[in-house]
């Protein structure tokens, strides 16, 4: 049975809008509800044409846009799929941290701190959430090749995590943004990042093994799902000294 048969009837599409950007809306719609869930396919070309009751080459160029947006994924002779937050995706897609010679490596995560506040002016700007709103930071240390070299102090809206406790963090078995999409259905799509030098506190430059006051690179870091919904602010602290940042992808690129 296709998957588009677990609608009663197909959506009225409007006339004030191209019908591609129609198209496209319902297929967000459906991604963002679970209609399709990550590593599942969607439905063919020739089903969704069907179901709309538009063109094939309209039902392409809203699937490109959405391949093009990393929220689906071409697989050559087996369809489109939903995106799924793995750990390569982690690597080539979302972690731009490399060694000194470009080698790319997996980075090994310890959960230093886990706790409920209420969101301070920082925060509340960047996720879009009134002041004082609940929020969950975390706290975690990053290490590449056995050595530590990124401290991330994440805050989350705790209204878009319900029930998400330092056990559930700490024993995800894949990546951070793996459990945002399979536990909550929330597909992080693109990231928002912006560069500055820093200078490593006390706490910081403990858990890196530097001196205080040694020069980092700090990333602020904005996680955006559908409609550039703001779901998570990431402010990483990085010692640069055999690690650069390389992102061979385009800033914010999913």
């Amino acid at each position: 049975m296709p998957a588009t048969s677990r609608r009663a009837a197909a959506p009225a599409l409007p006339a004030n809008r191209p019908l591609y950007v129609e198209v496209r809306a319902h297929l967000t719609e459906g991604i963002a509800a679970g209609r399709w869930k990550a590593n599942e396919a969607i439905p063919s070309e020739s089903e969704l044409a069907a179901h709309f009751g538009v063109a094939i080459g309209t039902i392409r160029k809203a699937v490109d846009s959405l391949v093009a947006q990393g929220a689906l994924v071409r697989r050559q002779g087996k369809g489109t799929f939903v995106t799924a937050h793995d750990g390569r995706r982690l690597l080539f897609h979302f972690f731009h941290i490399v060694g000194a010679d470009g080698a790319k490596v997996h980075p090994q995560v310890r959960t230093v701190s886990f706790e409920r506040a209420r969101a301070d002016a920082q925060e509340s700007s960047a996720l879009a959430i009134a002041r004082d709103e609940r929020v969950i930071r975390i706290r975690n240390l990053l290490s590449l090749d056995g050595r530590p070299v990124i401290v991330d102090d994440i805050t989350l809206p705790a209204a878009l995590f319900p029930g998400l406790n330092e056990r559930i963090f700490a024993g995800r078995d894949n990546t951070i943004y793996h459990l945002y999409q399979s536990r909550y259905g929330i597909n992080v799509l693109r990231t928002d990042e912006r560069l500055r030098a820093g200078l490593g506190n006390g706490a910081v430059a403990d858990l890196l093994g530097v001196e205080p006051g040694a020069p980092l690179l700090e990333i602020r870091r904005v996680a955006l799902t559908f409609r550039d919904r703001p779901v998570e602010l990431r402010v990483s602290r990085v010692n640069t000294a055999s690690h650069v940042y390389h992102n061979t992808f385009g800033k914010g690129d999913a």
